[in-house]
């Protein structure tokens, strides 16, 4: 504690008193706490209780009880919607998550040649919207696809019958593979070298060592993964979207309600009944995580995989062709923009990319979603990072930290259709009537303004962010809150000198991940987008619509380039700002 001590004596030159300084210290903690919640209410909370509340009311907002509920489940085609949707998840899901353990196992576990680049390309789809990995499906897969076609006449063609649950469950696993990458690449790091060695000297079989050791060891992070896929194949919209044909699920029954029909109470309703399988996804993996002990102790041994020829030359084999289809999907799509007129004339052209020529709000709406994204890059890292300093770090008003961490969680049970509409009801609401009072709502006058675009996007991934906060704040020794205080030293100075250098890469981490989401998401802000202020991936839909396919593959070819182009800054920001970090750590601990 004595260099923790010197260390930050150094860094706050004069001792401060602990009198006036002590109590506005206090009351400084105790406000940000509060705002904090309150926060956390008025754009989660609230928002999804008036959801609730609408589907339980009629168009008139008279409450009438389950009978939305009774009319949706006695409706065959919307209740056939519910069913589909479930056989639609579980299907991505089973796929996803046996096709990223498969790509996590060989990128951790084996010795098999370009891992960066394999990595890489695995989280590719992630800077892809979901709507332009149903337009790459069309392209490859379509009546005039390049497969369907056999590649316009060179070698027999294929015809899957892409529109429909064919084509959805393709899409939605390109869509969920990377998060099950992602999930299973940490269980996969996290194993103890001991347990293979004793395998080894018992002379257990690969494949048995595999069933007694690994997939144990992983189980917890394969719930997950499949936690987390399931939820969003059953709250996709953009893959069902373009290549869903008759084939309804809730996500597009939900739009069709609330923008074909102008029916929100009955999308109210259907989102409600969406909202309870993604909840329960949630809960799982929040179960999941409690019942998840240590894998690595103090006496563990990492793992380090040893060459084995056949193994890795096969780990390497299964790899490149699941890059190769991620990498044929983005090719796709850039291909299909740069040429004349897709399949007759395929001379180059970039004539797609004059967006004036086609609806969809043009270039303007490109650089609309590059301030959308770039507002929420900066509002999402400082709400998260700030609420998981209040929650890690701080002491006082345990009640209402404990609060601000659950709701913190609540964004990932949260379709991003659901979420839209709540802020439709809750944002667009001019008053609330209270018995005979009628109080106006100081919030009514975000709605249709760029500001709630960026609040639902901030909300919508809120949850992600919040953790990689709190992971990066729990390995910063707690000795320096305590020694400030010993010190009077106030938090926020401890905060700007010492926990924000730190975690300073974590932090740009968090925001990168705003950027890229807030560019892609299309279900979050589908229904909160006005007139004035349209965004590239909203965009890609209208222009699908309206059979400019071609120029909603050039728009998403620029979101690519942009997520891509901000990853490449990412990464060129944070390789020095990591060797401060190890400086820091390496002064406190002396």
């Amino acid at each position: 504690m004595a260099h923790v001590a010197a260390l930050l004596r150094r860094l706050t030159p004069r001792r401060l008193s602990s009198g006036h300084r002590g109590a506005s210290n206090v009351w400084l903690e105790r406000g940000l706490i509060s705002l904090c919640a309150l926060w956390l209410v008025v754009t989660v909370a609230i928002p999804v209780v008036d959801l609730i509340a609408r589907s339980v009311q009629n168009a008139r907002g008279e409450f009438v009880g389950l009978q939305n509920y009774a009319a949706y489940f006695s409706n065959a085609g919307l209740f056939a919607s519910m069913s589909n949707s479930l056989v639609i998840a579980s299907a991505s899901t089973l796929i996803s998550v046996a096709l990223g353990f498969i790509y996590a196992f060989s990128l951790t576990r084996t010795c098999m040649a370009v891992k960066p680049v394999l990595r890489a390309i695995g989280l590719l789809p992630l800077y892809v919207p979901s709507v332009a990995q149903g337009i790459a499906l069309v392209y490859l897969f379509g009546k005039k696809g390049l497969v369907t076609t056999g590649f316009f006449g060179a070698v027999p063609g294929i015809d899957i019958g892409l529109y429909g649950p064919v084509g959805i469950i393709l899409g939605e696993v390109a869509y969920c593979f990377p998060q099950a990458v992602l999930i299973l690449t940490v269980a996969l790091t996290l194993a103890d070298a001991r347990l293979y060695e004793a395998s080894a000297s018992l002379r257990a079989s690969r494949l048995r060592t595999l069933l007694t050791v690994t997939l144990p060891g992983v189980r917890y992070g394969l719930i997950s993964a499949a936690s987390v896929c399931f939820a969003l194949a059953i709250t996709d919209f953009g893959v069902p979207k373009v290549v869903g044909g008759q084939y309804n699920v809730l996500a597009t029954d939900i739009y069709k309600q609330v923008i074909g029909q102008q029916n929100l109470t009955m999308g109210a309703t259907i989102s409600v009944v969406l909202l309870a399988p993604t909840a329960m996804a949630f809960l799982l993996d929040r179960l999941m995580q409690k019942r998840q002990s240590a894998v690595l102790t103090a006496s563990s041994a990492p793992l380090q995989p040893k060459p084995s020829p056949l193994r890795d030359w096969l780990a390497l084999a299964i790899c490149a062709c699941i890059g190769l289809g991620i990498v044929s999907m983005v090719a796709t799509i850039a291909f299909a923009s740069l040429v004349d007129v897709w399949p007759y004339r395929l001379t180059p052209s970039l004539r797609h990319y004059d967006f004036s020529r086609v609806g969809g709000g043009g270039l303007g709406a490109f650089w609309n979603s590059l301030r959308v994204a770039g507002f929420t890059a900066l509002a999402g890292a400082v709400a998260v990072f700030g609420s998981a300093y209040l929650v890690e770090k701080l002491k006082r008003m345990a009640m209402l930290r404990s609060f601000i961490h659950f709701a913190s969680l609540l964004p990932m049970a949260l379709p991003g259709l659901v979420l839209g509409l709540a802020y439709i009801f809750f944002f667009n609401r001019a008053a609330w009537q209270i018995g005979d009072a009628i109080v106006p709502n100081p919030f009514n006058a975000l709605y249709g303004t760029l500001g709630i675009l960026v609040i639902c996007n901030v909300i919508h991934f809120y949850t992600t962010g919040f953790y990689t906060a709190s992971a990066a704040l729990k390995q910063l020794d707690a000795e320096f809150e305590a020694v400030s205080a010993s010190l009077s030293v106030p938090f926020y100075i401890t905060f700007w000198r010492v926990t924000l250098p730190v975690c300073l890469p974590a932090l740009l981490d968090i925001a990168l991940y705003f950027f890229v989401n807030a560019m892609v998401t299309v279900s979050a802000v589908i229904f909160l987008y006005s007139p004035d202020l349209k965004l590239a991936s909203v965009a890609i839909v209208n222009m699908d619509d309206a059979g400019d396919t071609a120029s909603a593959a050039a728009m998403s070819t620029l979101i690519i380039l942009a997520s891509t182009g901000a990853r490449a800054l990412y990464e060129a920001l944070t390789q020095p700002m990591r060797a401060q970090a190890h400086a820091w750590i390496a002064r406190a601990s002396g």
